[in-house]
């Protein structure tokens, strides 16, 4: 039997006031003085000195504001590293994203293509990548979506969504400050934790679970359900468990998968430009047939932060539509593996998948 053999971000600090550590910890990774650090940063913080005016900036070190108003693309990781290679002479001395998941997924796609020919499309996939990524650094600004620990980023391309699933993917250094969180909004807050809850849920209940997974989606799960369920949290140690959360849910489907909920979020991501974290919430209020439990305490957690979720967003759509979605799901064929088993396409037709859309 053969095991797999993933690698883990090797370095981490955490701590509220870690992200003004980053000048001392970057400065030895510097490859010269014409060599930049580019920082990739959620354009939410472009007038908020409070964030942007820490950044230690150097030499020809660069700020690139970036829009997470849309799921990540591939075009969008190319344009980026087209921009870079034209600006600079010298390969950059690392990839620095500062931002939630999407922000970070395009630090690790930016910095493994440098590094690689072709296009960033080519890589979705696993195990597509031949070359390692040039330095990068992951710094969330908000919890839940893994994307600091994972081993994929994930991209929407011209003909499906998919990750650069790949072990030169996780950062080189991840920076946890939960104090960087402070200013998101509630209901961002309750998707991209549920996106975390969901993790846990999926990995804990699929066919892939190991013991390996299992402890870590035991203490995410547990952390999620204090930080949504509990009135006795303060706001600060509400933070700081909401990261630590996602970084053990993040680990808990590193090892195993995730399942029918990511599967389905991905298909409304590609056809509607719905994000992953709101997407997962949308799919996963209606799966109660294969997530008894979970839905129950999902709702419970829902109900208790007033969040009204979106209504009918596939109602309107055609048969051509439901079947692209429906397409790029069953496209995943590891998640619905790990949900289901290996005789997973006996539940899971097209006509159910059409039927569980069309709820939504």
């Amino acid at each position: 039997m053969s095991y797999k053999n993933f690698p883990m971000v090797p370095r981490v600090v955490f701590g509220r006031g870690s992200f003004n550590q980053l000048g001392e910890i970057l400065a030895p990774k510097r490859l010269n003085i014409n060599a930049p650090f580019i920082f990739l940063v959620d354009d939410v913080f472009k007038s908020d000195s409070w964030l942007t005016s820490r950044i230690p900036l150097a030499y020809n070190d660069q700020i690139i504001f970036v829009s997470a108003a849309e799921e990540p693309k591939t075009e969008q990781v190319d344009e980026l590293v087209e921009s870079i290679i034209l600006k600079f002479n010298e390969r950059p001395s690392g990839i620095i994203g500062i931002g939630g998941g999407t922000l970070l997924d395009l630090a690790k796609a930016v910095s493994i293509m440098l590094t690689n020919k072709g296009k960033a499309q080519d890589y979705q996939g696993w195990d597509l990548v031949k070359n390692k990524a040039i330095y990068h650094v992951g710094i969330p600004t908000i919890s839940g979506t893994g994307a600091e620990v994972s081993r994929t980023t994930v991209l929407t391309g011209p003909d499906k969504k998919l990750g650069i699933n790949s072990d030169f993917t996780p950062f080189d250094q991840v920076v946890l400050d939960s104090e960087l969180t402070q200013s998101v909004p509630k209901n961002q807050w309750f998707y991209t934790g549920m996106d975390c809850y969901i993790h846990c849920i999926e990995s804990l209940e699929g066919t892939y679970l190991n013991t390996f997974s299992q402890s870590y989606g035991d203490m995410a799960l547990s952390l999620c359900e204090e930080i949504f369920l509990d009135d006795d949290l303060s706001v600060t140690e509400s933070q700081e468990k909401l990261m630590m959360a996602s970084w053990h849910g993040g680990m808990s489907i590193v090892y195993s998968q995730v399942g029918v909920a990511h599967a389905m979020s991905y298909g409304l991501s590609y056809l509607l430009g719905i994000k992953h974290g709101i997407g997962n919430c949308i799919v996963f209020d209606q799966l109660e047939e294969f997530y008894p439990e979970g839905v129950k305490v999902f709702k419970e957690m829902k109900a208790k932060h007033n969040i009204v979720l979106p209504q009918g967003i596939c109602s309107k759509l055609n048969d051509q539509e439901l079947d692209t979605m429906i397409d790029i799901s069953l496209g995943l064929v590891p998640l619905w593996e790990n949900a289901l088993g290996k005789n997973w396409k006996r539940t899971i037709t097209r006509k159910k998948l059409k039927a569980l859309y069309l709820r939504m």
